[in-house]
C-alpha cells in the first residue's frame, strides 16, 4: 500500500484506511508508539497502556504503605 500525506493545518497527516485500523483493532482512542531508525518510520498500537497505569498505581500504594521499611532498608 502506498499513501501520501495530507495537509492538516500547519502539519501533515497520514490517513489510515477503516479496514487497516480494524485489522489493528485501532480506534480513537488507541495510543500509538512511532518509532524510526532514521530511514524508516513504524506505527504500532500500545497495548499495555492499560497494564502500565494499573502497575503505577499499585506501586504507588505499595510506596505509600512501606515507605518507613523502605527507608530504613535503604540506610
Amino acid at each position: 500500500m502506498i499513501k501520501t500525506l495530507t495537509k492538516h493545518g500547519n502539519s501533515l497527516a497520514l490517513i489510515l484506511d477503516k479496514p487497516v485500523l480494524e485489522l489493528l483493532d485501532i480506534e480513537p482512542d488507541t495510543p500509538l508508539s512511532i518509532t524510526t531508525d532514521g530511514r524508516s518510520l513504524t506505527i504500532a498500537p500500545v497495548r499495555d497502556a492499560e497494564r502500565s497505569a494499573k502497575l503505577a498505581d499499585v506501586r504507588a500504594g505499595v510506596n505509600k504503605r512501606y515507605e518507613r521499611t523502605f527507608r530504613k532498608l535503604a540506610d
